[in-house]
């Protein structure tokens, strides 16, 4: 997900202001995503400048407050309607990792492996930890949001540990 896309798709709820974004955007992703309050306000700037948002004041406290134009509630809902692309996502660093690994001479790959297996599965217990310790149904849009996030989190872990089991099954 984009910062852009993201505060975009806070302030289609209402106008916010810079630390308001920040503290809801990684509300929604579980902290998953933490946010530099500088990216939110050179974001914000980007979007101001591109006419997708517009400063509408400060609150008591002196804080600008923005909030989305129309051109910015189309933008949001263009990005609702399309899907991310797999080019679209960052690098997989695990995946370029194993591939210098296989053809870098004398690395252990099977090591590598291992390694990153070991940590992928303590991943994954504290992820699963965090599940069964979570109170009873989803409460709040937060909490179903954050539940999301987390259930992604376990399924790509467990994918994850498939994909390193088949690289150290082909791996000679």
């Amino acid at each position: 997900m984009s910062i852009r896309h993201g505060l975009l798709a806070l302030l289609s709820q209402g106008p916010r202001y810079g630390y308001q974004l920040r503290a809801e955007f990684e509300a929604s992703t579980g902290a998953t995503w933490p946010l530099n309050i500088g990216q939110v306000y050179s974001t914000l700037s980007r979007l101001e400048r591109d006419e997708l948002v517009t400063r509408v004041g400060a609150d008591a406290e002196g804080r600008f407050v923005y909030r989305v134009t129309p051109a910015g509630e189309e933008d949001v809902r263009r990005w609702f309607a399309s899907p991310v692309a797999r080019a679209d996502r960052p690098r997989d660093e695990l995946a370029i990792k194993l591939a210098l690994a296989v053809t870098t001479p004398g690395t252990d790959v099977r090591a590598v492996v291992q390694t990153q297996r070991a940590a992928t599965l303590r991943t994954l217990q504290d992820l699963a930890r965090l599940k069964a310790d979570a109170p009873g149904p989803p409460a709040g849009q937060e909490d179903r949001a954050w539940r999301l996030v987390l259930e992604s989190m376990i399924l790509q872990a467990e994918a994850e540990v498939r994909w390193l089991d088949h690289c150290e099954s082909t791996t000679p």
